[in-house]
């Protein structure tokens, strides 16, 4: 039995708990220890003793260094001077048995007795040919103490940060894989929607995968009544050929002329049905070869038609399909450009075929309408210009039933081109 799937609000909270649970004991366990370790205060007998033997105090916590300088102490950071009247002041003096106006405390703490000094501090004492000078070592930027809590602290984020990112990743990847499988999802082929990760990922599954099979119902629903009247319009309309045959010469030529153009639109609806229902059947096959084979038929028809030579480029796609797709574009590149010049090339896991005219190129505000069937870009209404409007509905069916994409841009230089990308297999 599988275990019930957890929400990712249950995740968050049980993360953003944990982390601060964590982060609460660290700071309790740094607290606990006591603040950071102090040098203990100086004896002022001790100092005296220095003074007057020019040697640091045995122990020397305080780092104490005893110098002699021609000139008197200068003040360090923060320490200030006390006034020969302070009792700590007289005190020392007393000590060295010197008057306090030839001693110099600077100290940089609050001083709690008269016995003893703490804290960094600077002491001067006047003596023949100079002053002798007691200073405390400057203090560590980092002591074991901050070490350890650091490492400390370090150790807390590593944990969570791992955790956190544990947790992310099991709420983003299912994410990530339904993501991929939406944009792997086409017309005419249902797409297997991945159901795990957390509860409301499932839901949102689950819920895709209704969209995605009522989608596809409809559309295949629409097609498959696209097929039947484009079918079934075909009888009366040789009926109709049939009578008209009695027409005046003049009628008849016109009227031939429609019954042809409604047989062309007729035929590309069920290009267009076909496509959208049947999946291809993918086979290897060599993409330069396939171009080179069309473009030498369409050229030897009498089409304006041209090839730049290219990379030998291998995939997986229905040679039939792919044929049509090309041959919809060379035609709508000869009919609104005068020309087609196609060339192809590999770019990283895709391969990319375009094709050139010498037409005005896509305005961007009507290029991605275009793909709409039934929408020309030439809007007469002129069969002799506007072709039926599926040309471009087809190439992106057939693209798009290869895993591809297609693009209408207008080049630099002028001209239009349409650029499809094909994944490699």
């Amino acid at each position: 039995m599988s275990a019930q799937p957890r929400s990712i609000a249950v995740s968050i909270f049980l993360l953003v708990t944990g982390s601060v649970l964590a982060a609460a004991l660290a700071l309790f366990s740094v607290t606990f220890k006591g603040p950071p370790p102090r040098p203990a205060p100086l004896q002022l007998t001790k100092l005296a003793v220095a003074l007057e033997h020019s040697t640091p105090p045995p122990g020397n916590e305080q780092g104490l260094r005893i110098v002699t300088r021609a000139g008197q102490p200068e003040p360090r950071g923060p320490e200030r001077l006390e006034p020969p009247g302070h009792p700590m002041v007289i005190a020392l003096a007393r000590l060295l048995r010197t008057p306090p106006t030839q001693i110099m405390v600077y100290t940089s703490e609050m001083q709690r007795t008269n016995d003893e000094i703490r804290g960094p501090f600077t002491v001067g004492w006047r003596v023949p040919g100079g002053w002798r000078i007691a200073e405390t070592a400057p203090p560590r930027v980092l002591t074991s103490w901050h070490i350890v809590t650091l490492f400390a602290m370090l150790g807390v984020l590593i944990v969570l940060g791992a955790a956190a990112w544990w947790i992310a990743r099991r709420i983003s990847l299912p994410i990530q894989r339904l993501a991929e499988a939406a944009k792997r999802a086409r017309p005419g082929v249902r797409e297997a929607i991945p159901t795990d990760g957390p509860l409301e990922v499932r839901e949102l599954a689950e819920a895709i995968g209704a969209m995605q099979a009522r989608i596809l119902q409809q559309a295949e629903g629409r097609t498959v009544m696209l097929g039947a009247i484009a079918h079934d319009l075909g009888t009366p309309l040789s009926r109709v050929a049939f009578w008209i045959e009695q027409l005046p010469d003049e009628a008849r030529a016109r009227a031939a002329a429609d019954i042809d153009e409604m047989r062309a639109m007729l035929s590309a609806a069920l290009a267009l049905a076909r496509d959208e229902s049947a999946p291809a059947s993918p086979t290897r096959l060599d993409l330069g070869s396939l171009i080179e084979s069309l473009v030498d038929d369409l050229a030897a028809a009498g089409a304006p038609v041209s090839a730049e030579a290219g990379p030998r480029v291998v995939l997986r796609g229905d040679s039939a399909a792919l044929r049509r797709l090309f041959t919809n574009l060379v035609e709508n590149a000869v009919r609104y450009g005068e020309r087609a010049t196609l060339g192809w090339r590999a770019d990283g896991g895709w391969a990319e075929v375009t094709v050139d005219d010498a037409g005005p190129g896509f305005d961007p505000d009507r290029a991605e309408s275009l793909f709409a069937p039934f929408v020309r870009g030439e809007t007469s209404r002129n069969r002799a210009t506007g072709g039926t409007g599926l040309g471009l509905a087809i190439v992106r069916s057939i693209a798009e039933a290869h895993g591809g994409e297609v693009r209408l841009e207008t080049r630099a230089g002028g001209g239009g081109r349409v650029r499809v990308r094909l994944p490699l297999g």
